[in-house]
């Protein structure tokens, strides 16, 4: 199954610290897609923060960010361009949500690595991967979210209802294990066939939880700015993407 590729800019009032998060219409061009949210029950089943990320399979994409492929574009909320040889997110606007896609296929069952540099952000600042993005319901995915802060979330966002994190009671958490403020970070992913979403940092597991509303989709990396945003600057690099065992 194909999709649309390229930048998707979306608006989205989703507070960093409470437990439900509402939708607002709005976007930044024609491809715009308000990142959704759902009503139904989280499925809560985190595991203890002891495993590592798994060994690396058949590689499906790997880039480097040393030439063009992921959708750019810059408005008046945001900038998701190419700068020293990594793809660099720069939003204006509090609470806004922006992803970028690498191409127009459908991946399942997979592990994603990305580095995450932190520009100097503010600590609140989502950043995180998503997948399992449906192609014929673009605000239908899921995301694995961290923030400098040392907070994280996975979480489910379906078309027209609430987002839910599916971790913690369907709130943010704090890990130990996430680097507080750190020059930078590996932020890892697994999105399994049978359901299993996995949030890794820098190697050791924060989080996992199984949901089986999704099992195949489009992928993509992502900046998420905070309710009292004044820098909200991160880049991306040296991304990884295998299949799973």
């Amino acid at each position: 199954m194909k999709r649309d590729t390229g930048i998707i800019l979306a608006i989205v009032s989703l507070a960093l610290a409470v437990l439900a998060c509402q939708a607002m219409t709005g976007g930044g061009n024609s491809n715009t897609a308000v990142p959704p949210s759902t009503d139904t029950s989280p499925i809560n089943t985190d595991s203890p923060a002891t495993a590592t990320q798994p060994s690396t399979g058949n590689v499906l994409l790997s880039d480097d960010f040393s030439s063009a492929q992921w959708g750019t574009g810059t408005d008046s909320d945001s900038s998701v361009e190419y700068a020293n040889k990594a793809l660099k997110f720069i939003v204006f606007t509090k609470n806004y949500f922006v992803w970028s896609t690498p191409n127009n296929e459908d991946y399942q069952n997979v592990h994603m690595e990305v580095t995450v540099l932190n520009n100097g952000t503010d600590s609140t600042t989502g950043v995180g991967l998503m997948c399992n993005q449906q192609a014929s319901a673009k605000k239908s995915f899921y995301y694995l979210a961290m923030t400098p802060a040392g907070e994280y979330a996975i979480a489910k966002a379906t078309t027209d209802q609430s987002d839910v994190f599916l971790t913690n009671n369907d709130a943010w958490a704090s890990s130990d294990l996430i680097a507080k403020d750190a020059a930078s970070y590996r932020v890892g992913a697994d999105c399994g066939s049978n359901g299993t979403l996995t949030l890794y940092v820098d190697g050791q597991q924060i989080a996992s939880i199984s949901d089986v509303s999704y099992t195949s989709g489009g992928i993509a990396v992502f900046t998420w700015s905070g309710e009292e945003a004044t820098t909200t600057n991160v880049s991306f690099d040296d991304f990884l993407m295998t299949e799973l065992p």
